[in-house]
């Protein structure tokens, strides 16, 4: 498991791109048959890929539970979220079959024991994509369609930000403990996925982009508003984004992400923006 650690906002001032890659982007995440987990200190936040090919593939595939959790098991202490991004598949949790086409969505509370992933087709893996959270009780397991996520739309053509925000793990729409996720669809000739940026004191964020069209790239925005800096990011990466970080980004075309908070509150809306024209 790779370990992240925390950073404050005045040492990543001084941070080259190469440090501040090597600090929050997450270039990999699928890889055949395993399980790709990224521990991050802010928050305690786990992000994982798992991409079953040939095998089924246990959530706790080469991870020392104990080492990294001092747990029993992966989700003892913890809540998941996930999201489908590849072909059809299946994920067990303790002897229930839930079946994801691309883009539903599951969570998964604290106290699952087993959790297990297949593709329906070597062909067309499915790709789970994970974020966990730390918690302390447990709710229902519960698959969320994509027609079922509370949907907002937001932004403008003319802005550059028309773009339907899509609530699976949210208050709106079930129970957790701490953890939100949803996914932010990009309209055609739209590149922003949020403007003004802005930062949540209160909770970090992680972004997992995909459908970035080839030789596309997507500027994710980081930093103090008076501070800030990029992460240039392709196809199917995610970034660790703290809480005194703004959370911003543009595409070279339109895209989909995946964001997932854990933190103080579950609330959408709090938000401290910043002014376009005082960003610097």
């Amino acid at each position: 498991m790779d370990i992240r650690y925390s950073c404050n906002q005045r040492d990543f001032k001084r941070y080259t791109t190469e440090e501040i890659r090597s600090e929050f982007l997450i270039e990999k995440l699928f890889e055949a048959d395993q399980v790709i987990a990224v521990y991050s200190h802010v928050d305690r936040m786990v992000t994982l890929g798992v991409m079953p090919v040939h095998e089924t593939v246990s959530i706790d595939k080469g991870i020392d539970v104990w080492k990294n959790f001092g747990t029993g098991y992966f989700l003892e202490r913890r809540e998941l979220g996930m999201f489908n991004v590849g072909g059809p598949g299946k994920v067990c949790v303790d002897g229930t079959v839930y079946a994801l086409g691309y883009q539903d969505c599951l969570y998964v509370t604290m106290g699952a024991k087993s959790v297990t992933f297949e593709s329906d087709s070597p062909d067309a893996p499915a790709k789970f994509y994970m974020v966990s959270a730390p918690a302390h009780c447990s709710y229902e397991n519960r698959l969320i369609k994509i027609a079922d996520a509370a949907k907002r739309p937001v932004g403008a053509l003319e802005t550059s930000n028309e773009r339907v925000i899509n609530q699976f793990i949210h208050p709106s729409v079930l129970k957790t403990c701490q953890l939100s996720m949803g996914m932010t669809v990009l309209k055609p000739g739209s590149v922003w996925n949020t403007m003004p940026a802005h930062t949540h004191e209160r909770r970090m964020e992680v972004y997992f982009y995909f459908e970035v069209p080839e030789n596309n790239v997507v500027f994710h925005m980081m930093g103090e508003g008076q501070q800030t800096r990029h992460i240039v990011m392709q196809n199917e990466q995610a970034v660790i984004s703290p809480s005194w970080s703004i959370h911003a980004g543009a595409g070279t075309s339109n895209y989909t992400f995946i964001w997932a908070m854990g933190g103080e509150n579950q609330a959408f809306d709090d938000m401290d923006n910043i002014a376009i024209t005082d960003l610097r």
